[in-house]
């Protein structure tokens, strides 16, 4: 037991800092928006349409490397998908045009996709279940300390001293080390029983899933999510920038204090979820995390920045809601033989809409109607997971799952 417990803070602490390097890759080409965007003389569509392509190939990408892994193992996809992503970032800090920025963009979603399902299935599969929520949730918490703390931070500062090229090769030195800690210390999950070993997908798992009506719910939630987060970290810059009246710096140490108190929220929701139960922590996060762009649409505010600091600290729940929505209610939901698959179409759906349609949407919206509107739309998309919330089944109750069953029971 104590060396069971020893490997799952282990694996807990790998997966945590390279589910970090991987936000920080992904989050730092928005927050270098303003630098790229003045260097290329890009549009606030320009702007939506690199977080777009990026989310589109992420989308294809987790779901069918994810499908592969539940034939193949998990390390074998999970690896290489690290070291590409790695070296995909520094070669971002090598383009001389948007089309070029564009290609690598889309490139390195296909290379980040994989780690999202293949990495949460490790880590669902190798936790016991009353630590399912504690573990889950610290890891993806990385995304809102390094990712949405660390990342504008760090990007921004670098970009204002030494240029946004060197801000990409910074970010891509970490993957090569967490790549080499998994090799080393992460061990290969046993396959489930009821899985195969063939290594030819089994396109009818795709499908099963989609039996069960948390899934359907997740992928609602998931679209909602993603559209809050990647709005807020698309527009929030230039929102801040343009329309508050701040420089690109402050910009950066505003989201970063959202994004750490994202860290702390979600590291003790998602705890409290194994308590409780995961609806109604998700429904809770959901109605604190609506309240973040409001607080940005606050014009008084601008001049108090400290007071608007601490708000956002206080209001950022996302980091839990990507833990219970697209982490822990699928995979709890679906058979332990299909966990990435599972997680891999949530994520596909909320990728293709939340994280693909909603940015090219409201990047048009911005330069129509202004980029409060943006703001408004991500407070729908909190609205969006709240009504999701409500209708779910509660899955924290189910500690053992087997074979897919018949329609009926499923929904």
């Amino acid at each position: 037991m104590n060396d069971s417990r020893r490997y799952e803070n282990l694996l807990v602490a790998i997966m945590f800092f390279t589910w970090g390097t991987v936000f920080l890759d992904r989050m730092s080409g928005l927050y270098l928006a303003p630098f790229i965007a003045r260097e290329f003389q890009l549009t606030e569509a320009q702007i939506g349409m690199l977080a777009s392509v990026l989310a589109i190939t992420w989308a294809i990408s987790t779901l069918l490397f994810g499908a592969i892994s539940d034939r193949v193992g998990r390390k074998v996809v999970l690896i290489p998908a690290v070291l590409a992503f790695s070296l995909l970032s520094w070669c971002s800090g090598l383009v001389h045009s948007y089309h070029q920025l564009l290609w690598m963009r889309a490139l390195m979603g296909v290379a980040e996709g994989p780690c999202w399902s293949v990495m949460h299935a490790i880590l669902e599969q190798s936790s016991l279940p009353s630590r399912r929520g504690r573990n889950v949730g610290a890891v993806v918490s990385a995304t809102a300390l390094v990712g949405l703390t660390v990342a504008p931070i760090l990007s921004t500062q670098i970009a204002v001293r030494f240029g946004w090229r060197l801000a990409f090769f910074v970010a891509g030195i970490p993957g090569l080390l967490m790549a080499l800690l998994i090799w080393k210390f992460v061990r290969e999950p046993e396959r489930p029983s009821g899985g195969t070993s063939s290594h030819k997908i089994d396109f009818g798992s795709l499908l099963a899933v989609l039996k069960f009506r948390n899934i359907w719910l997740s992928c609602l939630a998931a679209v909602g999510f993603l559209t809050w987060l990647f709005l807020q970290s698309i527009f929030a810059p230039l929102y801040i920038a343009k329309i508050g009246g701040q420089d690109a710096a402050t910009a950066g140490l505003l989201l970063g204090a959202s994004g750490l108190g994202s860290f702390f929220i979600g590291i003790l929701l998602s705890r409290f979820s194994d308590r409780i139960g995961r609806k109604p922590v998700l429904f809770l996060m959901a109605a604190l995390s609506a309240l973040s762009p409001l607080i940005m649409l606050i014009p008084a505010l601008y001049s108090h920045l400290p007071t608007m600091a601490a708000l956002l600290f206080l209001t950022n729940g996302g980091q839990g809601i990507a833990a219970l929505a697209l982490v822990l209610i699928p995979a709890e939901t679906v058979p332990a033989a299909v966990t990435a698959t599972g997680i891999g179409v949530t994520n596909l759906v909320g990728e293709l809409f939340g994280a693909t349609v909603a940015p090219v949407g409201g990047g048009v919206l911005a330069e129509r109607y202004g980029l409060g509107a943006t703001m408004w739309i991500s407070i729908a998309g909190m609205a969006v997971v709240m009504i999701a919330a409500l209708f779910m089944r509660e899955t924290k109750i189910k500690e053992e799952r087997s074979a897919i069953p018949e329609t009926a029971s499923a929904t």
